[in-house]
């Protein structure tokens, strides 16, 4: 027998051997016996093991002949795979904690035909080491009573984990436990029951039990650390499954992932600085552009066989294909399972295939219903815009209704049907011309002509053409007016003293915009610097005669300088975009003219180009024009055909 000093020698010496050689040769009365201490050398478990047989063991007749099992064991995983894996852990959230399940420490005697054996395991996490008396317990328990105790003792303080031999007993093969096997009908699941052994009978060996799987042709699913921890301490008397075969696991089906959001009831609602949640911004409409993917098919994958415990494969059903759904505006990418947008626009999934919709078309108001609404493609609103709400689009946008305190923006057109009424606060843009009946407390600013059939009345609107006023009822009244070429309407101003009526043409609105922001960050700049002349050549001045300045005040003098730096480079910033700006505008050559079908009242202040007119009296079927310098009255010119029409011979009548 190896005594406990030897064995913790050998152990010792191999566990100092280098961590890349992963293979020993161990020993042992039984296979199991041998493994386990093969597991225990390389500090791995058993499962991950692979061994090859050196020497069978024999257990001998009367104790003559009997030879130990020798094995040539290997840990499954490489050096560098576990390298890897120990990289791929550290990459892991260091602030993730890794659960361990408490484990008390335990002892385990099991009685083979050539002795008694005893493993200690250790506690795991913070379990609590097992005491000397319950391990000595489980000896007496199996009627151990010839053993030594000091061997005892240090097998209980090392805790390897491995079976030790630390007695002889008289064995009664009569007397040994048995089990017996059965395998369900299916084959799918297997249970064995344990006979406890008598007085002298041999405890079953993990390798007993897979001999008598074997036997009863069970190849397959057999649950090894579950029968390893049974082995140690088996229920007697009962059914216990230790074998399960593996149901097959059909192929998944093909199925489209989209790359857009098709439940539309999941409305994502957008949360502002504040913690209130925006019900204005519901993304309800989804844009593409062209080109871009929207869905892509992910093909069937084939099942997973199955196989029951005696070995038998159990077929797996492959997935099954399904078609792709195309529908308009969108092509098959090259690889043969993407759908590709064909247009701008909005994708939508209706009947089953995707599409892309060059216009949106909203039923009703746009509300908190709806929110805001962002589009690459021409918008179609059949009801009003209210309050507060916004309409983007890359292409046209038309309403049927009436536009309140919103706003709206189009890289085309806007038409609205009704009008405007902004209520002091209501802003549009449009990349090419505007349409409507009217615009009240607005403000609108296009890239071409504004056309209105039943007025203007208090509105800031800017063209960079011209801004047309045709209609039974078609007054400016109020408000700022700018165009490129004309600005022409039935009547100008009003009657009774109000709000100033402003025309003024020959010049892009843009650029006299630009100007009068660059002449008021110029004029802002020369009165702070000469606020701050004074008290900066005061500073200068105390520290020239004292050589000194207390902390505060050296402090405020060095802010003054910066600022001083700040404000000096921003006033020559802004002379020269002035200077480019005015040399742009002296170049563009626009007759400019403003035209009253039927009367200018007192009061309207014009101008053209940069020559201005205050409006005394009282004109009829007027145009004014600049003439050598002068503004001259002359005989009423109408619009241009196109600008009665509108763009594209669209006409607001």
């Amino acid at each position: 027998m190896i005594d406990f000093a030897q064995l913790q020698e050998i152990v010792k010496k191999q566990l100092e051997i280098d961590r890349a050689i992963r293979s020993v040769d161990a020993s042992g009365p039984t296979l199991e016996a041998a493994v386990n201490e093969a597991a225990a050398l390389l500090d791995t478990s058993i499962r991950k093991l692979e061994y090859e047989i050196i020497e069978r063991g024999s257990a001998g007749f009367m104790g003559a002949g009997k030879k130990d099992w020798l094995i040539r064991a290997y840990e499954r995983i490489s050096t560098k795979k576990k390298k890897q894996a120990e990289e791929h852990l550290d990459d892991f959230d260091t602030d993730s904690e890794f659960v361990i399940q408490d484990k008390d420490g335990d002892a385990y005697v099991q009685c083979w035909h050539d002795g008694v054996y005893l493993k200690v395991t250790p506690p795991v996490g913070n379990g609590r080491k097992i005491y000397s008396a319950y391990a000595l317990q489980a000896l007496h328990n199996r009627n151990v009573e010839s053993f030594e105790n000091s061997m005892v003792e240090k097998i209980i303080e090392e805790a390897a984990g491995f079976y030790i031999k630390v007695s002889e007993y008289k064995h009664n093969p009569m007397n040994d436990s048995m089990a017996s096997i059965e395998v369900d009908d299916a084959e799918m699941r297997v249970f064995v029951t344990v006979i406890p052994p008598g007085n002298g009978g041999a405890d079953l060996t993990v390798e007993a039990f897979k001999s008598l799987l074997t036997q009863n042709r069970v190849y397959h699913g057999v649950k090894e650390e579950f029968l390893i921890e049974f082995a140690d301490r088996p229920v007697y008397r009962e059914k216990v499954e230790i074998a399960e075969g593996t149901k097959p696991q059909n192929g998944k089906d093909a199925y489209i992932e989209y790359n857009f959001e098709i439940d539309q009831t999941k409305i994502k609602l957008k949360e502002g600085t504040n913690g209130r949640v925006n019900f204005k911004e519901l993304n309800i409409i989804q844009n593409v552009v062209q080109n871009q993917p929207l869905a892509k098919k992910k093909p069937p994958e084939d099942g997973i066989d199955g196989k029951t415990v005696t070995g038998k494969i159990l077929p797996a059903r492959a997935g099954s294909d399904i078609p792709l759904p195309v529908g308009t505006n969108v092509h098959v990418g090259d690889d043969g399972d993407t759908i590709i947008a064909d247009i701008n626009g909005q994708v939508i999934l209706a009947g089953g295939k995707i599409s892309v919709e060059p216009v949106l078309t909203v039923e009703g108001d746009v509300n908190l219903k709806t929110g805001n609404i962002i589009f690459l493609g021409n918008v179609i609103i059949t009801g009003n815009v209210e309050d507060g709400f916004s309409v983007k689009a890359a292409g046209n946008i038309e309403v049927k209704g009436t536009v309140s305190k919103a706003e709206l923006d189009a890289e085309g057109d806007v038409i609205i049907y009704q009008g405007v009424n902004g209520k002091s606060g209501g802003k549009i843009r449009a990349g090419r011309s505007f349409f409507s009946r009217f615009i009240e407390n607005a403000n609108v600013e296009v890239g071409n002509m504004v056309v209105v059939t039943d007025g203007i009345i208090n509105s800031n609107v800017d063209a960079l053409k011209s801004i047309i006023c045709q209609g039974k009822r078609a007054n400016i009244m109020g408000g700022r007016l700018r165009a490129g070429e004309e600005i022409n309407a039935k009547v100008l101003g009003n009657s009774t003293s109000g709000t100033e009526t402003i025309c003024e043409v020959g010049f892009d609105p843009h650029s006299k915009i630009e100007l009068e922001r660059l002449m008021e960050i110029k004029s802002n700049a020369e009165d702070e610097l000469d606020g701050m002349k004074l008290d900066l050549q005061s500073l200068i001045n105390t520290k020239k005669q004292r050589k000194s300045l207390p902390d505060d005040k050296e402090a405020y003098l060095q802010e003054l300088m910066e600022r001083r730096q700040l404000l000096t480079e921003e006033l020559e910033k802004a002379i020269e975009g002035i200077q480019k700006v005015q040399e742009y505008m002296g170049q563009i050559q626009v007759r400019g003219r403003v035209s009253a079908s039927t009367k200018v009242w007192p009061g309207v202040r014009i101008w053209i180009r940069d020559v201005k007119e205050d409006v005394r009296t009282e004109y009829k079927a007027t145009t004014f024009i600049l003439e050598n310098g002068l503004i001259r009255v002359t005989k009423y010119e109408e619009p241009d055909e196109q600008a009665k029409k509108g763009l594209d011979g669209y006409s607001s009548n």
